[in-house]
């Protein structure tokens, strides 16, 4: 509402559909839950988990890319801009271009569009108006992720998990459809 001339999203733009990007752990949990809530069985289903399956490999190689490329001395900023301009296309996109669990999207879907501020440099959408150098409101992502590695860490300890780094777990959108957290996964203790 602040910036209507610069914020260009719309029906059918899916630009940021193709962005890579991790989830947090509560965020994993809460798409899956909706996934297999929504979905529980038939084709749909079936054509998402195989959309995952692609979009998890595509994501394995990329990242796979990235470390080496950190082992031959290349720097963390070159090769997150280069990770920046890699698209994958989300498992949850329909053909019509509109997210099966729109309702249910990700915090990074959600902002995606507006100003960012990642790492204390401003990030924007390369579809949006908003003009380099700008003065714009702008939402410092590292706040909110903070937020929700302890919302994750909370759930963790809720469950009782004897994993200790359980909350820091981070994965594609495609991993968490594709997951099945069970008590055993989460590590949770149980009987038998």
């Amino acid at each position: 509402q602040a910036c209507p001339n610069e914020v260009t999203c719309a029906e059918g733009c899916s630009d940021c559909c193709h962005a890579l990007f991790d989830i947090s752990l509560v965020e994993a949990l809460y798409l899956n839950a909706a996934f297999n809530e929504r979905l529980p069985q038939g084709p749909g289903r079936e054509r998402i988990l195989d959309l995952a399956d692609a979009a998890d490999r595509a994501h394995y190689k990329l990242k796979r890319k990235a470390v080496k490329a950190g082992e031959k001395g290349v720097s963390t900023e070159s090769i997150l801009a280069d990770l920046a301009r890699e698209r994958i296309r989300c498992p949850l996109l329909g053909d019509d271009d509109r997210c099966v669990l729109y309702d249910c999207r990700p915090v990074t879907c959600r902002l995606y569009g507006v100003p960012m501020e990642i790492g204390g440099k401003a990030h924007s959408c390369g579809k949006s108006g908003f003009a380099p150098g700008g003065a714009y409101p702008t939402v410092k992502v590292e706040i909110l992720q903070d937020r929700l590695f302890a919302l994750s860490g909370e759930l963790a300890a809720g469950i009782g998990s004897t994993f200790p780094l359980l909350a820091d777990m981070l994965v594609p959108v495609s991993m968490a459809l594709l997951t099945e957290y069970t008590p055993e996964y989460l590590g949770v203790p149980g009987e038998g």
